[in-house]
């Protein structure tokens, strides 16, 4: 008892210079069981009285209001430090302890540590917590931390259950709508077209079908004036060029990959790492949200696959510019399937000639998993030229004397069937994603086990996985079906080929899926068009 009255009278004598600290996340003001008790004027009304009623000097309040406490990264919590380190404060009260923060560890080591080593004296008011007195409180305070640590984390799995089910509904639940689009002003979940933004997008994507690279798309898009989004939308971005109106490959990229211009809400794609580390990393395929025809498409499906098949073709060649040709990433080997190299150049045997080369063989010459496949590059793409220009008169010359323009009844019948067989499977996967949200609410909740969750959850999956794998089948079947049923434009491409002087590769990606080339020096093509593949088989 008498140390007790010593160590008070000791604490008596202390001048306190005290800092309230008031924080509200964003998640407590959504809560209504906690909007009043947590509010902001009643935790400042709570401190001001404890402050007043022990006859402490208040230097400042400092408030956090809107940040979460799963970080210590709030401006006015580092103001506050700050002002400690300066010798301004000796005191810091909160109304509890998960104001000041809900990481126990970050938490733990300002309360026990970073505190006491700067002569701090803290209360947290509410759990009777006093870093200078030798309490119980003081003892469970850890312990008291780590609940508040798990309510977090609890509160951010039901957040991004929640989110996630909105999402299963194809239901907008991001910030920012993408570029040629914008929220519905009547339903914040919705999204419709941007009419200044969205002829932008389809020119991005016409470019695209002609078989521009992206740098092309981006010198166009410069030359015409036509403005970035950082100008339309009045945005800071990194990329100090888009206000100068000067595109980048990284929009584009993101533009033309985005599938959501098909009108089907793509989300999900990116996640933060966890509750406490708020990094954002890119999601696997696999885990990206897709429903179909929730708002209005600005491409056609068919477009949107015609132009993720020509940026395939365009992606990871290593052509030197000077030696570009029609069919860069066309060329694949005939024997193993992969794409066909260069090497050569300036001096050597080749004396300023290129060959192709099998990427196999290149990388694994050793291991005699393939053979060279050696020709002169130039020779090639002659022998590749004249072989298409006899398809092509052939198939002119069919078309002319047949009715080729007429659609393959069968071929639509067959389209219309998988068309309706698509719906039904992203119907049925739709159903069974909201349900495996569904099971997780109710795991969270307690209502069901964790055994039961995941033997249901691991059935679900495998049901979603067939499912995704009938949906691609069906997909590309259709996207097939509707480019040999395009004669009309397929020999508008075959004429423009014959007419030009010097074919050019934009028509050539268009026309031709891949070219194989033997160990013998034949030559397979294989085409977009399914009857110029009946004839080059002939």
């Amino acid at each position: 008892m008498e140390v007790l009255t010593n160590v008070l009278n000791k604490v008596s004598e202390i001048v306190y210079k005290v800092a309230i600290y008031i924080r509200l996340s964003k998640e407590d003001e959504k809560d209504d069981k906690e909007k009043d008790s947590e509010s902001v004027t009643n935790q400042r009304n709570i401190l001001l009285k404890f402050v007043k009623d022990n006859g402490y000097e208040l230097v400042d309040i400092y408030i956090d209001d809107g940040f979460t406490g799963t970080n210590f990264d709030r401006p006015e919590f580092k103001r506050m430090i700050k002002d400690i380190e300066l010798g301004k404060i000796n005191m810091v009260i909160t109304k509890d302890l998960s104001r000041l923060g809900r990481d126990y560890i970050t938490t733990g080591e300002y309360v026990e540590k970073w505190f006491p080593k700067h002569n701090v004296r803290y209360i947290s008011l509410l759990d009777g917590v006093d870093t200078m007195l030798d309490t119980t409180n003081n003892e469970i305070a850890p312990f008291k931390a780590i609940i508040n640590d798990m309510y977090s984390r609890d509160n951010s799995k039901k957040i991004k259950a929640a989110l996630k089910s909105k999402q299963q509904e194809g239901k907008w639940v991001g910030g920012c709508a993408p570029f040629g689009y914008k929220v519905n002003p009547n339903d914040k979940n919705h999204l419709v077209i941007n009419e200044e933004e969205a002829p932008i997008v389809r020119k991005i994507f016409s470019l695209a079908l002609e078989g521009k690279s992206k740098n092309q798309i981006i010198n166009q898009l410069f030359n015409e004036k036509i403005p970035t989004p950082t100008q339309i939308r009045n945005v800071n971005r990194t990329f100090k060029y888009s206000e100068l109106g000067y595109w980048n490959t990284t929009t584009i990229r993101s533009i033309l990959s985005n599938e959501l211009y098909t009108g089907d809400m793509v989300q999900n794609r990116r996640s933060r790492i966890s509750y406490k580390v708020r990094n954002i990393v890119p999601n696997d395929k696999s885990e990206w949200i897709i429903v179909p025809n929730t708002h209005e498409p600005i491409i056609s499906r068919k477009d949107f696959q015609e132009v993720q098949r020509i940026a395939k073709v365009n992606t990871g060649l290593r052509y030197e510019k000077k030696i570009r040709g029609v069919f860069d990433g066309l060329i694949y080997c005939g024997e193993c399937k992969s794409r066909m190299a260069l090497q050569g150049g300036n001096g050597g045997h080749c004396h300023g000639h290129y060959y192709t080369i099998c990427n196999t063989y290149r990388k694994y010459s050793k291991l005699k998993l393939c053979t060279s496949h050696s020709y002169n590059f130039e020779k090639l793409e002659n022998k590749i030229i004249e072989q298409l220009k006899e398809i092509f008169k052939d198939y002119i010359d069919e078309s002319e004397t047949t009715n080729n323009l007429i659609k393959n009844k069968d071929k639509l019948n067959d389209t219309n069937d998988l068309s309706s067989n698509l719906k039904k499977i992203e119907k049925s996967l739709e159903t069974k994603k909201r349900n495996l949200d569904k099971m997780y609410i109710d795991k969270l909740e307690g209502n069901i086990e964790e055994e039961q969750y995941n033997r249901i959850k691991n059935k679900l999956n495998d049901e979603i996985r067939e499912l995704e794998d009938k949906k691609n089948s069906i997909i590309e079947s259709i996207y097939d079906n509707d480019l040999s049923n395009d004669n009309e434009k397929c020999i508008a491409l075959v004429k423009e080929f014959l007419n030009m002087e010097e074919p050019s590769r934009e028509i050539a990606v268009r026309l031709i899926k891949r070219i194989e080339l033997h160990q013998d020096k034949t030559i397979d093509i294989y085409f977009n068009f399914k009857k110029l593949n009946i004839l080059s088989d002939s």
